[in-house]
């Protein structure tokens, strides 16, 4: 194991990198994105009601924070397994998870926000977390043992 990441040195320092990456978005989040719930979801959310929002503004603020998360993961997912085939299916699945997400999220948020705030929290964090990156991976390989 230590002899491939010595002899793949520069695809090793840029998978790190690409990690940092998706961490600097974290760390940077409440200064670079506009979104009320982060500080709503950290506080016993239950006994509040939701705050307003500008849905536009917090729509093209997921839109932007997805789209960060997407380009490093798919980034990644293709440095680390390189396979082309793979990195196109991932963004296709990236794409139609992203209106899924945001069609479902709207639809809680206009019509069934107060009663389903766990439902709005974990949409939200499926949109604004790449956990979608730590599925893929995993599935990766088990179809590539499989096969």
């Amino acid at each position: 194991m230590l002899k491939y990441l010595l002899n793949n040195k520069f695809r090793f320092f840029i998978l790190v990198s690409l990690v940092l990456f998706l961490a600097l978005i974290r760390i940077v989040e409440e200064s670079l994105f506009y979104d009320p719930y982060l500080d709503f979801f950290k506080s016993d959310f239950t006994n509040f009601p939701l705050p307003i929002v500008n849905k536009m503004k917090l729509f093209l603020s997921l839109l932007f924070r997805y789209a960060l998360n997407t380009i490093v993961s798919i980034a990644f997912i293709q440095i680390a397994f390189q396979d082309i085939n793979f990195s196109k299916f991932v963004s296709t699945l990236y794409l139609f998870l992203f209106f899924v997400l945001i069609v479902v999220f709207y639809f809680v948020l206009a019509f069934y926000a107060e009663e389903n705030k766990m439902t709005l929290f974990y949409i939200r964090r499926f949109l604004i977390q790449p956990l979608f990156l730590l599925l893929f991976i995993p599935g990766y390989l088990i179809q590539k043992r499989l096969n």
